[in-house]
This record gives C-alpha cells, structure tokens and sequence, in this order.
C-alpha cells in the first residue's frame, strides 16, 4: 500500500525554503556586497573571490556528501549541522571590524548554507512520495521567495536604525527559526548506521562519471544547468551593485526592486510548478531560459530607472522557475537509489557556476575599472552570451529527457 503525503513534513520541508532563502537575499544579494563594495571600499573582486571559494570549497564536497547521503540514508542530521555553524558564522559577520574577517566569515556561511542544500534537496523524493514532485518543489521555492521577502521588511529596520553591519545578527536569528521545523518533522524514512567513508563515496562517484554512456542525458543537463547558473548566481550576487551604481538607485529603491523581483520569483515558482506537471519538464525549462534572455536584455539597454523596474518582474519568475523545473528534471531522470549522488553533482554544477560566474563578472570590471558604467553592462553582456549557449545546447538534446533514461 502506498503511503499517503504526509502534510506536515511537506510543509515543514518548504519552510526550510523560506530559512534559507531569508539568508540568501539579505547577505548574499543585499547585505554583504554593499557591505564589502561600499561599507568598507573593497573592489568588486574580494567579493567574487570570496563567494567563488567558497563555491570551490562546495563543488568539491557536495557530490561527496550525496553519495554519504545514499549510503546511510541520512540527511537530517548533516543538514541541521551546517545550518546551525551557516547561522553563527552569519551571526558574526556585524561584529567584523575588519574587511579580511568578514570575508572569512562569509566564506563559511556560505560554504555551510550551500552545502546543506544538497542533503534538503535529497529529502524531496521521500517527502513529495506520491505527489508530484514538481509541485512539492514548486510550493518549497514559492515559500522560500516569501521568506525572502519577510527577511528584507524585518532586517531592514535593524538597518535603518543602525548600519548594514546591524543585519546580519537578525538575519541568522531568521534563518534558524524558520529552519527548526524542518529539523524536527522531517525524519530521513529509512536510515542505515552512520559511518563515513569518504573513499567509498569517491569510488561510487568516480563510477557514476565514469559510466557517463548510462546517464549522458542527465549529465548534458548538468551542463546547461551549469551555464544558466552563471547567470543566475550572478546577477543575485550583483545586482544591488548594479542597480546602485549603473540604474542610481538609492536603498529604498532597492529594498523595493527586490521585493517587486521576489514577489514574481515566487508566482514564477508556483506557476512553473503548474506547467511541469501539465505541460512537461521541457517546456517549463525552456520558457525558464528564454525569460532570462529577455531579462539580461532589458538590463544591458536600461538607459534610467522606468524600463529598469520591468527587469524585477521578468527575472524574478526566471529565478523562482529554474529551481523547480531543474530540481523535477534530475528526479526525472535518476535512478531512485541514486537520488542523493546525482543531487550531489547537480549542486556541484551550481556551485561551480557561483565560482566562474561571479569571477567573470569581477573580471570584467576589474579590467574596465576606468571607464564607468560601461564595466558592468559589459559584464552583463557576458551573461547575455552564455545565456544564448544555453538555450543552443539544450535544444540539441532536449527531445531525449523524456525517453531516454527515464526513472519513476
């Protein structure tokens, strides 16, 4: 007999999309890049540096901690760890004096908090059970935008009152609240006797890679995943540096430009969620990619702050809808007892992106340091062009996700 959802734990499993997702906007897209960049007078590049190392330091772990996932079944115990040491970090990010140790401190936040993703994302098969999966994620990502959203309108006073230094202590208060449920009502269904054995988990990985001819399909996905990942990660990471320094915006205009982006991130999740069950998991990537040419588009050609507003909207239901179609096509397409590995390697190329994307990005800038605003719409140029491979490559093999390989 199969088991019915059980509610709860769906729910419990969202909200940790809403924690984390509060530790996302307010340090990684808002807080901590102006705080580098503008607080403390640092070029672009320490930024990039610091979130492409600690994205390193994540590619290289998180097909590890997958494969440590399947063997033992368990995922709650490690998610909950790297939170709890993600929001102390955080925590002691308003207490740096100093540019070096906030980067530090950063660097282990964010290292944590990327991390344990790979262990929630493996939890979503066994909490979806029955239902559909891209629904269930669909509803984590909605939720997630939501906390967004209450994580901005609840630091920002802290901040108002204080400086940017004040937001982060609020900000892991947020995050680990909200992550309690998850730790408590989402048990792992069937867990084996913790061990670690980080040869084994090489070795199983190294096989997986190897026999590339079983899951070529899957793995041409983690490409494109990959691609359109840099442009994602940076423009969440950038985007308060663009928008203050080429649009003029002041930092209410961009509290309220991400709350207009997130409020459509979060429509874009559930109606993505919608057009994965009843239009295919190839359509709704697809329509993903394309909202975000269009986006970069609009941001390349902004002359002023008007047709800049319209750039929320669109590039917020293409954020809210790479999550959920991504997440439903790895399920789609792996082997149920290898859930976890392949989560692994789908979070390694999403890490990786964090690392080439925003140091192409400070690259860019660094190298056209003297000539304005030209720097960063060229940066965003970048994005435009790997965008438009993206959406090259993946029509190629396409056609194949839903014969080939196909595991339910």
């Amino acid at each position: 007999m199969t088991k019915r959802p059980n509610k709860r734990a769906i729910a419990s499993w969202a909200f940790y999309d809403f924690a984390n997702t509060i530790f996302s906007m307010n340090v990684i897209s808002l807080y901590f890049a102006l705080w580098v960049t503008v607080d403390h007078g640092g070029q672009d590049i320490l930024y990039s540096t610091a979130l492409s190392g600690s994205m390193l330091a994540v590619a290289i772990s998180a097909p590890v901690f997958g494969t440590i996932s399947d063997q033992t079944g368990r995922r709650r115990l490690p998610l909950t760890l790297l939170t709890i040491i993600s929001v102390l970090a955080t925590a002691l990010i308003g207490q740096a004096d100093q540019l070096w140790m906030g980067l530090l401190l950063f660097v282990i936040a964010n290292y944590c908090y990327q991390s344990a993703l790979v262990f929630y994302n493996g939890m979503l098969p066994s909490v979806a059970r029955c239902s559909n999966v891209g629904i269930i994620s669909g509803y984590g990502v909605a939720l997630g935008y939501i906390g967004s959203i209450a994580g901005l309108s609840l630091v920002e006073p802290f901040v108002t009152n204080g400086n940017r230094s004040a937001a982060f202590l609020p900000t892991a208060t947020l995050f680990l609240i909200f992550a309690i449920p998850c730790f408590l009502f989402v048990k792992d269904l069937d867990p084996k006797p913790f061990y670690l054995d980080i040869s084994q988990s090489f070795r199983i990985l190294k096989k997986t890679i190897a026999n590339t001819s079983d899951y070529h399909v899957l793995l041409k996905f983690f490409v494109v995943h990959f691609l359109i990942l840099d442009v994602v990660n940076t423009i969440i990471a950038f985007m308060s540096v663009y928008a203050t320094k080429v649009i003029g915006f002041d930092s209410k205009q961009i509290t309220s430009f991400l709350i207009l982006s997130t409020i459509f991130a979060m429509l874009g999740s559930l109606i993505v969620g919608w057009l994965v069950k009843y239009k295919g998991t190839v359509f709704s990537y697809s329509l993903v990619l394309w909202l975000w040419l269009v986006a970069l588009i609009l941001i390349i050609i902004s002359p002023g702050k008007s047709l800049f507003w319209v750039v929320g909207p669109i590039a917020g239901v293409g954020m809210g809808g790479v999550w959920v179609a991504s997440r439903a096509i790895v399920v789609e397409l792996s082997p149920p007892q290898k859930i976890g590995e392949f989560f692994g390697i789908y979070s390694m190329a999403g890490k990786m992106a964090s690392i080439a994307g925003p140091l192409l990005w400070g690259s860019i800038v660094w190298v056209l340091q003297d000539t304005e605003t030209l720097k960063y719409r060229a940066a965003v140029g970048s994005l435009l062009l790997i965008t438009i491979v993206t959406i090259c490559f993946f029509n190629t093999f396409k056609k194949y996700i839903k014969t080939d390989h196909v595991y339910s």
